[in-house]
């Protein structure tokens, strides 16, 4: 039987729509009649959450989830909504970027059965690699997959000057991380999770850090805290315990030149492509760039009335980022 603080958590949810936290207090229920030997009872909980889950998911576009989960007040300042729907079947991995990816997914599709063993699932993710391969559209792509909200976190908007107000800003943010259960993106948290070595002694940013440390190993929601930095190597070594997984992104291989070139070229008509002359000339450039080459040489295309995309056109788009990039 439910207790009184589980009734009111569950009245709490409901007049707050907050899906999420009912179900999760239905499947505390759930657990407790199991221990009590009320199996078939608990059962029938789960069966009914999982058919709730499901019904709320079916047709549900991420456009409406974000619109309830919109955070008001001065929270709102703190946080950026972006809508972008991007599948995990879109993104251009490595096999073995795919299968960490992969594997976060299903720990939070199945977080009921991994709660009930007393486990945590993954939810406190650091993304690192190169600007421009993948980590904000891996992001986005984790939220579609799990009908989740996407907050970025405004840094700018976080870090004060004055004593303090940056500490209340960032309990602001786990605060939201633990009401509603949403993802929230750090993005460039090499900003404040800088190694202490180099921040010394004092400093707000020390506290911030400090302050982010506790906050983030006391997470006890469903909400998943992803932080990206370009720059791993500069991150206290404090902040890797802290964290579930680190996904490394890099620079694309030869396969990935070529998956993201036809993925961006679909529809164009483009003539036979010589893979000897594009891969050299795409070598050491990110997937961002490599996209960007692709959609030059498609304008490139329109504007000079040609016929098709050609291998010269794509060398030397291609070229022409590398040469902006080393100025």
């Amino acid at each position: 039987m439910a207790s009184a603080t589980q009734i009111k958590q569950l009245l709490k949810s409901h007049s707050q729509r907050n899906d999420e936290g009912f179900y999760a207090v239905a499947l505390q229920v759930a657990a407790a009649e199991a221990r009590a030997g009320h199996a078939k009872f608990a059962e029938e909980i789960r069966a009914l959450v999982d058919k709730a889950r499901k019904g709320s998911n079916e047709g549900r576009v991420l456009s409406n989830v974000l619109n309830v989960a919109r955070p008001k007040g001065e929270v709102a300042d703190l946080l950026e909504t972006i809508s972008v729907e991007v599948r995990a079947s879109d993104l251009i991995l490595p096999d073995v970027l795919r299968d960490r990816v992969n594997r976060v997914l299903i720990e939070q599709r199945n977080i009921s059965a991994i709660r009930e063993h007393n486990l945590t699932p993954r939810q406190r993710l650091l993304f690192t690699g190169p600007p421009g391969c993948g980590k904000t559209m891996t992001a986005s792509a984790i939220a579609c997959e799990l009908g989740l909200p996407l907050f970025v976190v405004r840094l700018d908007s976080l870090i004060s000057k004055y004593l303090g107000d940056s500490l209340s800003k960032l309990r602001l943010i786990f605060e939201a991380a633990e009401q509603t259960r949403a993802i929230f993106f750090f993005d460039e948290f090499d900003s404040i999770g800088v190694s202490r070595d180099v921040l010394g002694e004092v400093g707000e940013m020390r506290r911030i850090l400090n302050a982010f440390l506790l906050f983030i190993e006391r997470l006890s929601s469903n909400s998943l805290i992803i932080a990206a930095t370009n720059h791993g190597e500069r991150l206290d070594k404090a902040l890797y315990r802290r964290f579930d997984d680190l996904i490394e992104f890099g620079l694309p291989g030869k396969q990935q030149i070529k998956d993201v070139m036809s993925t961006r070229l679909h529809g164009v008509k483009v003539s036979k492509l010589s893979w000897e002359k594009i891969l050299p000339a795409a070598e050491g450039l990110s997937y961002s760039e490599i996209t960007k080459a692709c959609e030059e040489a498609v304008k490139s295309t329109i504007l000079h009335l040609k016929k098709s995309v050609t291998t010269s056109m794509l060398v030397e788009s291609l070229t022409e980022r590398r040469l902006f990039l080393n100025h």
